[in-house]
């Protein structure tokens, strides 16, 4: 530990040296033609069903935004990055178009009267799905529309007051009535930043823990505070569908608002003070009250506290009511989970979390409705006999469902389910859901069976599947099952027997489209829509999936794609391009089960591996890479080790199939992959190059633990050091490009994390290159960006990769 502390700190003094250097100023670059094509391929359009299935609602999205229009201005406060012009979020693109296709007949119909310049969200159908609303975002605010469903035709409902910056703003009543939330009318213009500060900015401690996990776009001051109450600010309204507004209760910091399934109250979550500097807004404290309709208060239900001071570990959690929901079963019943631990996950207790409810007027007394030694996982409603409540404890992967009987509390709860939550082979799926009375979704059941569909993990990959779930013998009846080579799960159940469906299907090369399936009649599968495929370049690429052996036995998997044509043995070995995401598990066998489809659609996002394909590399795409800590032990315990060990027998893998390259191999990776992929060039020479997006390098910044590591710093010491490619930058001797979004809010991947092990690598010699992405978060957005990051990954592994035995002849 001596000898490893002295590295470490040996290397915090050469980044004061390193960080004088001057950085350089690049324009954007263009990648070439063969990924611009697939960077510019059109969108499909996303779907919306009615109840009943007899017509869709397609909405066209604009492509991404232009550097011009992501550079403009930009508050990040409380955790939270606000246009300030439009009182809305600062980083969405909005649909553009919205049609409507009867699934019987084929027809599409325009929705006329959209926006000139649309930039619509927040679709909304009323209960009767005569009307639909949307929001609009102009530059300098949000106006709510209205869609005439029987006329097809959209008008402007209100002007620009949609309050945007927190939760949905936006309900509908049962009698085609809206529930807004609008800027407060009277909160004036925007507090302009004082001249000079008002004093130093001071924060204290008085001997109670309080760790946190490193959040970004906190709140740092007195005007940050001022800010934020401002943009809050608001007024729920009541709007009628000619557009006459009426105000309900008085303006507030509102986080929320959420209707009773009958429209008789409103819950409603009001910030209040004291605000934070250590942790986002969604910690802040709050009371909720209810509301009747009109707007009087008829109850404060909770005053949540300040939620600094929560203990370690993910199955941590505030004391006091939380998950406050009305349940869908019912006209007006709030029901809530309160935690007896103080939401300190090491005391042992028996009944560790109760849940209540409490039923409209909300005068009596809360009613205990169930209790639970672990975490409460939520509840699906069926009705008053019938419901599934969940449990779950993150340490142990543990997952559990009961069927529990609300209008007989006493009777004890029966469990259905239990398994680890990373045990896809085993995992029964998920209750088909339908609306009920009320507009809620409950399951859709017959007695003791469930409907249920499942991802349908299998040796073979994904091969998802319709059933019923016997809740009384715990036995699964498949109804249908997706069949190789095709890729097709349930998208919306159509009849109270599961007998009629919309699923949607694709292959390898086919786009996904929805298909009308009927079980019951001898009729074949009847094809809804007609998506193009918007990747016809690379239509003919080769695509397997592949499984092999770790050094220990532990199998692994991957997906490979070749380039069109490309013969193994025959052709001569590729470079490859290797892409991965490390994940943690608590038991081997769980481990190495297949995950994904090797049938799916070989779909492009602007992160994907898959551009280089075109370039004549082989990709090695979703490649496994487990950590496994069983029983007692911490799978971080053995990070390096079975990270390298994975890593080789991938490797092994590609060459022994005649596929790669051995002495031509990138490893690349995006947030925890950009984590792996520096671990892996610190501790092997296996790759001739890396690429590392928006990572995390030095895991003393994220003290309070990250990822699946629940100990912090000062418990794990050696396991935060020995994890930090920054603990070894001195043995880095790959080539390694890094890059890093210049406004990235995730937890744990800010800037610095780049910019400082791009400073330990460059005093110690390594040959590495930092890009910098301005006013880009975690993932990319600006066309420019993600063009410029796809130009300098081709640059990387063209020079570095494909070229490398022209680099060194000798080899």
């Amino acid at each position: 530990m001596k000898l490893r502390a002295t590295a470490f700190f040996a290397c915090i003094a050469f980044i004061g040296f390193a960080q004088m250097e001057v950085s350089a100023q690049s324009t954007y670059q263009t990648p070439p033609k063969s990924i611009a094509d697939l960077v510019n391929a059109p969108s499909t359009p996303s779907v919306r069903w009615s109840k009943n299935g007899d017509w869709m609602l397609l909405m066209e999205r604009s492509d991404n935004p232009s550097i011009a229009q992501l550079s403009q201005p930009e508050l990040k406060i409380a955790g939270m990055r606000i246009n300030p012009a439009t009182s809305g979020p600062s980083r969405q693109t909005g649909v553009e178009n919205i049609k409507i296709k009867n699934t019987q007949s084929g027809e599409e119909i325009q929705i006329t009267g959209l926006p000139s310049n649309p930039d619509m969200g927040g679709m909304s159908m009323s209960h009767d799905e005569k009307y639909m609303t949307f929001t609009q975002t102009d530059s300098d605010g949000i106006s709510l529309w209205v869609v005439d469903l029987t006329t097809f035709s959209a008008k402007k409902l209100t002007d620009k007051i949609i309050n945007d910056v927190y939760g949905n703003p936006v309900a509908w009543t049962p009698d085609n009535k809206l529930i807004v939330k609008a800027v407060n009318p009277n909160r004036g213009g925007m507090p302009q930043r004082p001249a000079a500060p008002a004093g130093p900015i001071i924060q204290e401690t008085t001997g109670d823990a309080a760790p946190s996990r490193t959040y970004q776009d906190l709140l740092e001051n007195s005007y940050d505070e001022t800010l934020f109450a401002y943009f809050m600010d608001s007024q729920l309204m009541k709007i009628d569908l000619e557009g006459n507004k009426t105000p309900i209760g008085p303006a507030g910091m509102i986080k929320s608002m959420d209707l009773s399934p009958d429209g008789s109250y409103i819950m409603v979550d009001l910030i209040k003070k004291p605000f934070s500097y250590l942790v986002p807004a969604s910690r802040f404290p709050y009371d909720v009250e209810i509301w009747s309709i009109d707007g009087k208060k008829v109850k404060v239900l909770a005053e949540i506290p300040l939620d600094e001071n929560r203990p370690t570990g993910f199955d941590a959690t505030v004391t006091g009511p939380r998950n406050i929901n009305w349940r869908a079963d019912k006209p007006a019943m709030l029901y809530w989970v309160e935690a007896q631990d103080g939401g300190d996950a090491r005391v042992d207790m028996e009944e560790r979390e109760v849940v209540y409810t409490l039923a409209a007027p909300f005068a009596g007394e809360k009613q205990k409705l169930a209790t639970t030694p672990y975490r409460f996982g939520g509840i699906i409603w069926s009705d008053d006999t019938f419901a599934i409540m969940g449990e779950r404890w993150s340490r142990t992967r543990m997952d559990k469902r009961s069927i529990i009987n609300p209008s007989n509390p006493a009777q004890p709860k029966q469990v259905i389910i239990e398994r680890s939550s990373d045990d896809l082979y085993n995992d029964p799926g998920d209750p088909v859901m339908v609306e009920n009375e009320y507009g809620e979704y409950v399951m859709l059941r017959k007695g003791d069976l469930v409907y249920m569909t499942s991802p349908g993990g299998s040796p073979e990959g994904d091969m998802p599947y319709l059933s019923t779930f016997d809740t009384k013998t715990k036995e699964e009846k498949i109804l249908w099952r997706s069949q190789a080579p095709y890729y097709e799960r349930v998208a919306k159940v159509l009849n109270d027997d599961a007998t009629e469906f919309i699923t949607i299907k694709e292959s390898t090369d086919i786009q996904p489209n929805y298909w009308l399936v009927n079980t019951k009649k001898r009729i074949a599968p009847r094809q809804l829509t007609n998506f193009d495929n918007p990747y016809e370049s690379i239509k003919g690429i080769q695509k397997q999936l592949v499984t092999y052996e770790r050094n220990d036995g532990l199998k692994l998997s991957a997906v490979i794609y070749t380039p069109e044509g490309f013969e193994p043995g025959k052709d001569a070995p590729l470079p490859v391009l290797m892409w991965a995401y490390p994940r943690e598990y608590k038991s081997k066998e769980v481990a190495a089960q297949v995950r994904g489809s090797q049938y799916a659609f070989t779909r492009v996002s602007s992160g994907s591996p898959l551009f280089w394909v075109t370039r004549g590399y082989a990709i090695m795409d979703r490649t496994e890479m487990p950590i496994v800590g069983e029983g007692d032990k911490e799978p971080n315990d053995y990070f390096i080790d079975q990270l390298v060990a994975n890593a080789e027998a991938a490797i092994d893998e590609i060459v022994d199939l005649g596929i790669g390259d051995r002495d031509r191999i990138a490893v690349g990776g995006h947030s925890y992959g950009a984590f792996m992929t520096a671990n892996l060039l610190s501790h092997t020479n296996l790759f001739a190059a890396g690429i590392a997006r928006s990572g995390a390098y030095n895991r003393t910044l994220t003290p309070f633990g990250f990822q699946y590591e629940q100990r912090t710093y000062w418990e794990a010491p050696e396991v935060y050091f020995n994890m930090s490619p920054f603990s070894f930058a001195h043995k880095v001797e790959t080539p390694i490009l890094l890059l890093h979004g210049q406004a990235d809010n995730n937890s744990g991947t800010f800037p610095i994390q780049s910019e400082r092990y791009y400073n330990a690598l460059k005093g110690h010699g390594a040959t590495a290159r930092l890009v910098f992405l301005p006013n880009e978060s975690h993932g990319y957005a600006a066309k420019e960006s993600i063009n410029h990051m796809l130009w300098e990954m081709d640059n990387w592994l063209e020079k570095y990769v494909k070229d490398k035995n022209e680099l060194e002849p000798s080899k």
